[in-house]
């Protein structure tokens, strides 16, 4: 019995395609052998025939771009979803994740004060407008204003300015002040008062333009149907007018030519520091030097163009005046025409020189004066808009001093 047993036993039908093993009431799969070599001699083959490599690279590559479809799918997944989440006007039907707030809090406050009024656009350029006037501006003057200054803001000639303003600037750039109302022209030109006496077209042509020029000018807004013929023009008398392009000569402000010691009697118009006839005395070198110890500017150059005939040396009040050469004092005084206290020294050789706004005056009329002698002090008196010395060179007619003196 024992034996039919046992050969029972050995005698265990086989799974062919496995082995079942029973471990704990568990059964378990093991590839059989014949699985095995299947799958090897099929890798075998492969590297046998040089695709293993090749298999493997492409395999690779598959998974690769299966993992990139893959992650750009659940991103795109989740951005669909991400509105969905931040509304507070979906509903669902389980229990809703708690709705995403964003809260908007208001920037915080600035200490600006708040300033009422209408509202401008922010402008790069904020300077006087480029475009063509048509009507004649005001200008205030400012401290530190001067006629070429002023002339450069609007685009306009210097003479413009002094041209335009006659009755407050006398022809003079010293008369410039602060807080003066000036007439800025649209045009370079002359702005005068018609007053009458004689035909239109004569007072056009000292002017240097035509009747026409004036009359048609749209700033002086006359109606040529209205003037009848116009060299010999109906126009009010006291209309004051734009006169484009004009010229004139400047009304001389300054100081008459021609006062040397044999003729004194041209400069008793000049005010009470006229001398009287004089005989004899000092002689110049024909040679110059500086009447200050400043040699540079403080005030106006020589500009023919602004009527400016000397120049404005600077000095401190009160500092020396010397004579620019040798010579006699023929005025020696107030003076009426804006330079308040003047000196005027004769050369005897063609030539005066002028020393104005004097605050001092060391030299009376008739006095022999060497060169660099010391005949009064800077200052500020007459029509000055501070201290300096306003030096002048006259041989017949004013000169450019600067022409004269050695270099600075």
């Amino acid at each position: 019995m024992m034996n039919n047993m046992q050969n029972d036993f050995k005698e265990e039908p086989s799974n062919s395609d496995g082995i079942n093993n029973i471990d704990g009431g568990k059964e378990t799969s093991v590839a059989s052998p014949r699985q095995r070599s299947f799958f090897s001699r099929w890798m075998n083959n492969l590297a046998q025939m040089g695709l293993g490599e090749s298999l493997l690279r492409a395999g690779t590559n598959l998974f690769s771009i299966l993992a990139i479809i893959t992650i750009i799918y659940l991103v795109q997944a989740f951005y669909r979803q991400a509105p969905n989440q931040l509304s507070g006007n979906s509903t669902q039907d389980s229990d809703p994740a708690p709705t995403a707030v964003v809260a908007a809090n208001p920037p915080p406050a600035l200490d600006i004060p708040i300033v009422s009024g209408i509202a401008r656009a922010a402008q790069i350029h904020t300077n006087i407008p480029s475009r063509p006037r048509d009507e004649i501006t005001t200008y205030v003057v400012q401290d530190g204003d001067t006629v070429f200054g002023i002339a450069e803001k609007f685009g306009l000639e210097p003479q413009t300015i002094l041209w335009g303003n006659y009755n407050l600037l006398l022809d003079d750039p010293h008369s410039l002040k602060a807080g003066q109302e000036l007439n800025i022209l649209p045009v370079n030109g002359v702005y005068w008062e018609w007053l009458g006496g004689i035909p239109f077209g004569q007072w056009a042509e000292f002017y240097g333009v035509t009747a026409a020029d004036i009359i048609e000018y749209p700033s002086n807004n006359i109606d040529p149907n209205t003037v009848g013929e116009f060299e010999n023009a109906n126009i009010k008398t006291g209309t004051w007018l734009i006169i484009p392009n004009g010229k004139r000569e400047f009304i001389s402000w300054s100081a008459p030519l021609g006062v040397t010691r044999e003729n004194p009697a041209s400069a008793r118009v000049m005010g009470e520091g006229a001398c009287g006839p004089i005989s004899g005395g000092a002689v110049g070198y024909g040679a110059y030097v500086f009447p200050t110890n400043k040699h540079y500017l403080s005030g106006f150059d020589y500009s023919e163009a602004t009527n400016h005939r000397g120049i404005d040396l600077a000095g401190n009040e009160g500092e020396a005046v010397y004579a620019a050469d040798a010579g006699v004092i023929v005025y020696s005084g107030w003076n009426d025409y804006g330079y308040g206290y003047m000196l005027m020294v004769d050369h005897g050789n063609g030539f005066q020189s002028l020393y104005a706004h004097l605050s001092a005056i060391n030299a009376g009329c008739g006095q022999s004066v060497g060169q660099g002698e010391v005949i009064g002090a800077v200052g500020s008196t007459g029509r000055s808009s501070g201290a300096h010395l306003h030096f002048e060179l006259m041989a017949g007619a004013k000169v450019n001093p600067w022409d004269y003196l050695p270099p600075p």
